[in-house]
């Protein structure tokens, strides 16, 4: 992780404060409202209601808004009312169609001093109201931020949000002094001071209105409050992608929830610009193009013509209302190539290659084109895009490509990467040792590492060949991630770009001393990227057919 000189935090200046915390033993008081929003989810809202009720005595109010549900959430909040007084349920008459509107409500609801949100999926740790009210009292803030971690199911495996913002307790007299905050668009990490959201009219939009936290949190910070961080886990936010009804966020199959994205972007620049935090909204746009264009456009390739045209042409309208300095802002992240690809094109083109360039890291495939006087481009007839700034990384951020090809054996497999060059950076570095390593993504687990030496084949390409044992795989579903180590000490974590046989990658059964028989799935995720599926024994491979069934019928 390189650190970004735009996130060190300036000397902290005199701010209105709010009154000193008040403790009992040591603790909180009740001082703090969770508004939790639901709509026909009966089977989780419970116990988000519980967990935040679990917070101990700094919890004061639950306000639990359902939003005109049909499925019984609103008689079971009622159920759980009767019993616990903390607990008061606000039915709407009418459904949203969002979120905004019930949280709207539960602001209004509001007798504590502080407010935070739940959402009726999601939960609240243990500790984390606490965490956050001892911070902001403390600090006399009137945000308290936290980590939140996103949970995927029903696997269970968990990333962290914005990690890099939650490093450390950090107090920031005013939040220019951190740009990178407008990345973290989360409302529901956050512990608010409630007569702070009333006195600068701080809500959310009406209505049916996709990625209201992205004006929510546009407004808290164009309002400039201090505000603390804090590195603790305040918020475990569910991801159930194969759940029958996706969330708001989770359902882009459709170019109208780019357009609703790309609208929440754009009205929250205009009130960050309007509020004058110029600093905050150039980083606004410059996280639209490093977050938002990188997750679509891993996905563009997959989408039918209709929606990639659509999409294409979306993008490139608003991109087109930059200002030269809002281009500015990080010049060398592969966000700011995207664009300028998209803009400076009027049809989709090269969908693969951007594709591998929005993964996370970037890779740059080839063509490596070189314009008439030399400086490297995009492509030979899309000169005006350079890749020079690009190209001034240090080493270890280079968008390196690297090809993989897996050859399942009954012995021992093979792994062939193909590093290419790099206009010349890779050979300038030296590359001298590869690892690789097998992580399961259920628990994130390294079963199998293993290093190679790379070998020069050709002036643009390095090979090496790496053994992998299968069997000590086991059963799951596994990603390749690899390490390129160089002459000069730099090292480049990357992951590989998946090569197929005759255009596509190839389910194989693969004799096993341990496991009688090994089915091996070779596949590339959304961003292109080899991974591995394995299943072991006839049990597993009967499980495989019947998950595969499943899908197809779901």
């Amino acid at each position: 992780m390189h650190p970004d000189p735009r996130d060190q935090p300036a000397p902290l200046s005199p701010r209105p404060t709010t009154p000193p915390r008040a403790a009992t033993g040591g603790r909180p008081v009740s001082r703090v409202a969770v508004v939790v929003i639901g709509y026909d989810d009966r089977a989780h809202v419970g116990d988000a209601v519980r967990s935040a009720l679990a917070q101990g005595s700094a919890v004061a109010e639950v306000i639990a808004v359902d939003d005109c549900s049909t499925d019984g959430s609103a008689e079971l909040l009622d159920r759980l009312a009767a019993g616990e007084s903390r607990l008061r349920v606000v039915r709407r008459r009418v459904n949203s169609g969002g979120c905004g509107s019930p949280r709207n409500d539960g602001i209004d609801a509001v007798t504590a001093p502080w407010v935070m949100f739940l959402d009726s999926d999601d939960l609240l740790p243990l500790g984390a109201v606490d965490a956050l009210l001892t911070a902001a009292t403390g600090a006399h803030a009137e945000v308290a931020s936290g980590l939140c971690v996103r949970r995927e199911l029903p696997s269970g495996r968990e990333r962290p949000w914005q990690a890099p913002l939650y490093a450390a307790h950090t107090v920031l007299a005013r939040p220019s002094q951190r740009p990178r905050l407008v990345h973290d668009t989360l409302c529901v990490n956050k512990l608010y001071r409630t007569d702070f959201l009333r006195e600068h009219g701080v809500r959310f939009p009406e209505g049916r209105f996709l990625y209201e936290d992205f004006v929510f949190t546009a407004r808290v910070l164009a309002a400039d409050p201090r505000v603390v961080l804090v590195p603790d886990r305040v918020y475990v936010w569910h991801v159930r992608r194969s759940a029958e009804r996706l969330s708001l966020s989770l359902d882009r199959e459709r170019v109208e929830n780019w357009k609703a994205r790309v609208e929440a972007c754009a009205l929250s620049h205009g009130i960050l610009l309007g509020a004058g935090q110029r600093e905050l909204a150039r980083e606004a746009r410059a996280k639209f193009l490093d977050h938002e264009v990188r997750m679509y456009a891993r996905e563009l390739e997959s989408r039918d013509a209709r929606y990639r045209r659509a999409w294409w042409t979306h993008t490139r309208e608003y991109l087109a209302r930059y200002e030269a300095a809002d281009w500015t802002v990080d010049p060398t992240s592969p966000g700011r190539l995207l664009g300028r690809v998209v803009l400076a094109s009027a049809e989709p083109r090269d969908l693969r290659r951007l594709r591998e360039l929005a993964a996370r890291p970037a890779r740059l495939l080839p063509p490596y084109a070189r314009a008439p006087d030399g400086v490297p481009v995009w492509s030979a007839d899309l000169p005006q895009v350079t890749l020079g700034p690009l190209l001034t990384r240090p080493t270890g951020v280079l968008p390196l490509a690297v090809d993989a090809r897996l050859r399942p054996r009954a012995r021992v497999s093979v792994l062939r990467l193909r590093l290419h060059e790099l206009y010349g950076r890779v050979a300038g570095a030296g590359p001298r040792e590869l690892e690789a390593r097998w992580h399961r993504r259920k628990d994130d687990r390294v079963a199998v590492r293993t290093t190679a030496v790379p070998t020069a084949s050709g002036a643009d390409l390095w090979t090496a060949e790496v053994p992998v044992d299968l069997a000590g795989l086991g059963e799951g579903t596994w990603d390749l991630r690899l390490t390129l180590r160089f002459a000069d000490g730099a090292h480049r974590d990357v992951t590989a770009h998946a090569l197929a046989d005759a255009g596509r990658l190839r389910r194989h059964a693969v004799p096993s001393a341990r496991y009688g028989v090994l089915l091996v799935q070779p596949y590339a995720t959304h961003s292109g990227a080899l991974a591995l599926r394995v299943a072991t024994g006839a049990r597993g491979i009967v499980g495989v057919a019947r998950g595969r069934l499943a899908r197809l019928l779901h």
